[in-house]
């Protein structure tokens, strides 16, 4: 593909510079041994647990 995604890419940004489907650009990235990022960014790890709902 020619970008790095070390740089910070997303996989929608490597999609949309080449052209490709979200789905083709994500499993050629695994395929090629890719270590992704977790869903949702740096803020979803700190999320406030759920509360019980009140009855």
């Amino acid at each position: 593909m020619g970008l790095s995604r070390g740089r910070g890419s997303s996989i929608r940004e490597l999609a949309e510079a080449h052209k490709l489907a979200f789905g083709t650009v994500r499993t050629l990235l695994i395929e090629t041994g890719v270590t992704l990022r977790s869903r949702g960014g740096p803020n979803r790890a700190q999320q406030k647990p759920r509360q019980e709902p009140r009855t």
